[in-house]
């Protein structure tokens, strides 16, 4: 049974501190960034606060929020690659994740020796990984483009990779961020078909992205970060709706600031 519970999580990140912001620099930083706390020379920036969060098998989650809101930061939380200065954080289930598509990628061998290590880092045995080689290569559509480095890959090409292989080991849980809703037509529609598949075996999708037009081809469910919190859980349609009407009166008040 797979399960994510997040429970009054907290991260924050420190920078050095730079000049005050005047009121309508402040006014994009309330719109793109985390909350900002500074103490003498030092900044912090409270990437995640008291977040509340728990999915279960079956659900399809989207993250969303301005750039800064702390949606890459939660999918990373989540992985288990950042660790919560604050809160509780449980998860069942074998994991796999598309978050940046360098990482875990080795830019100075090719894209099949690719493969194979990061089937061996999910544990899979060399005979396992050797069998899921001819599915992987056939959904990428990269073709020769396999037998070279990965260094020759655009970015486009590297989230190809890393999804099939991501997915192709049949995690439980499935964590993505932004790539996959800006490839192009016909690999989101075959991404969407085989996440499709993986919610029919109650697996987790947890999906952050900029494209609300892409997002509830995906998911049916979604969560809202202003600020590194989630002010708002519920139907796709209507949290999207609810951070439209939010960017709109920031843009006003830019406007009016101008």
């Amino acid at each position: 049974m797979a399960y994510i519970e997040l429970r009054d999580i907290s991260l924050n990140y420190p920078i050095m501190n730079k000049a005050d912001l005047s009121v309508k620099a402040s006014l994009r930083t309330a719109a793109t960034g985390g909350k900002i706390r500074r103490n003498g020379r030092a900044v912090e920036i409270a990437a995640l606060e008291n977040v509340d969060f728990i999915a279960n098998d079956g659900e399809r989650i989207g993250l969303i929020g301005h750039n800064g809101a702390g949606k890459t930061t939660l999918l990373k939380v989540i992985a288990g690659i950042y660790r919560a200065q604050a809160g509780s954080f449980r998860r069942e289930g074998r994991l796999a994740t598309v978050i940046n598509p360098a990482n875990g990628l080795q830019m100075d061998i090719s894209g099949y020796e690719n493969i194979e290590n990061l089937g061996m880092l999910s544990g899979l045995s060399r005979k396992e990984i050797k069998s899921l080689i001819p599915e992987i290569a056939e959904f990428t559509e990269l073709g020769d483009f396999l037998a070279l480095t990965v260094e020759t890959y655009s970015t486009g090409m590297m989230a190809r990779l890393a999804f099939a292989v991501a997915t192709a080991l049949k995690p439980e849980i499935l964590v993505v961020d932004e790539h996959l809703s800006t490839g192009d037509g016909p690999f989101v529609e075959r991404a969407q078909a085989r996440m499709e598949q993986m919610m029919q075996a109650s697996n987790i999708l947890v999906l952050a992205s900029h494209s609300l037009e892409v997002l509830p081809s995906f998911v049916d469910r979604a969560l809202l970060l202003e600020h590194g919190r989630v002010i708002a859980d519920g139907p796709v349609e209507d949290v999207i709706a609810r951070y439209e009407a939010s960017m709109e009166a920031v843009n006003e008040l830019e406007a009016a600031h101008s």
